[in-house]
């Protein structure tokens, strides 16, 4: 597949999760390979001057409605986290150091990985800003947890997610999830259809 569609999100989004359910599936619709890009929302959100959804006035409970109605829609199992929102500095860490990984025996769990994390928190209601959880999450799908612990504290990791953050700020990524195919983007859950539309069509 020559063709991709950059998928920006941060754990600690519910849309991002749902997106992250349903994006390969469009993805395989018109034969695209998704990169996923993990980003820290909370940098993102210095620069546009928005907070968490579920911290803001009036939009709070409609945004915990509107997660789990959304979740219902497309058969999604999700439970909404007590700890909400939470720390993902490690979890996007260990993403990067997949899918940058020059072997292709740790760069294929890439995709698998990402699935685990979000469902650990979604789902199982992990605390995934834990690096013990992290790396456990790892380990159960086939990384050496060992190799994966010492990854999230080298410098070269650390620098290449500041980079990944600072590269999505300077496309305008401001939210989870975005989706950006052949320079275009798309933000949010609610617009894989117009995605998958625009695609179809070959944009408009």
């Amino acid at each position: 597949m020559s063709k991709t569609i950059d998928f920006y999100f941060d754990y600690s989004s519910p849309f991002g999760y749902l997106a992250s359910e349903r994006i390969e599936l469009l993805a395989a619709k018109y034969e695209r390979a998704v990169i996923w890009r993990p980003i820290l929302l909370g940098a993102v959100f210095k620069v546009t001057g928005q907070a968490p959804l579920t911290q803001m006035p009036l939009k709070g409970n409609y945004s915990m409605r509107d997660f789990a109605r959304s979740a219902k829609e497309h058969k999604i199992t999700y439970k909404h986290p007590a700890n909400f929102p939470i720390g993902t500095v490690a979890a996007c860490r260990a993403t990067l150091w997949m899918r940058n990984h020059e072997s292709e025996s740790v760069s294929k769990y890439t995709t698998e990985f990402v699935h685990a994390v979000f469902r650990a928190y979604y789902v199982a209601g992990k605390d995934i800003s834990d690096t013990a959880v992290v790396t456990q999450v790892a380990s159960d799908i086939g990384i050496d947890c060992e190799q994966l612990s010492s990854a999230m504290n080298d410098q070269a990791v650390k620098a290449a997610l500041r980079k990944e953050v600072e590269n999505a700020i300077e496309l305008e990524v401001f939210g989870s999830p975005m989706m950006i195919v052949d320079n275009e983007p798309f933000w949010g859950n609610d617009r894989i259809e117009q995605l998958d539309r625009w695609l179809a069509q070959g944009g408009w």
